[in-house]
């Protein structure tokens, strides 16, 4: 890690392709476990869900999803440069983009007990373009998108390419 910002030189030696896409998605697993354990992190999150009922788990997950979609700004990465911050960063900077905002929101949810996992998705086969967020509600895996405004469940449509990584 190089100032909150996992190493180009990590993300360089990145394959293209699919292949690719689940090396970048077990970096983020690697960041988000991480994360999780973060005490700013855990005390931004237990901010957020502090006035809510014991046990509110739907309340807790969408108090968590509207702030990281509605706080953090996205913003893409350099040109032709991958980036991915910690969520420690993140909550510093205030900025990013899905694969930053994914690690942030899977920190936090998993910071205070909630399963996630992250879903890549294209729409052309094997073609990924875009990352989210599932957590696990009960025996479903609800969407959590945060770059979109979107409520908690909301699902892409029209996906040809999906790739899941469990947290």
């Amino acid at each position: 890690m190089h100032l909150g910002t996992v190493t180009t030189a990590e993300l360089k030696g990145i394959s293209s392709g699919p292949a690719g896409i689940w090396q970048t998605l077990q970096i983020m697993r690697r960041v988000t476990r991480e994360g999780k354990k973060s005490l700013p992190v855990r005390m931004k999150t237990l901010s957020l869900v502090e006035h809510l009922q014991q046990k509110n788990y739907l309340g807790e997950i969408k108090a968590i999803h509207s702030f990281v979609r509605d706080n953090i700004r996205y913003v893409g990465d350099i040109n032709g440069i991958e980036t991915i911050h910690t969520p420690e960063k993140l909550l510093e900077i205030g900025q990013g983009d899905c694969d930053d905002k994914c690690v942030l929101v899977a920190s936090m949810l998993e910071s205070i007990g909630h399963p996630t996992r992250f879903v890549a998705i294209g729409f052309k086969p094997g073609d990924f373009s875009h990352v989210y967020v599932e957590t696990l509600y009960g025996r479903e895996w609800v969407g959590v998108e945060c770059t979109e405004p979107v409520p908690v469940g909301w699902q892409p449509k029209n996906v040809a390419a999906r790739m899941v990584m469990n947290n």
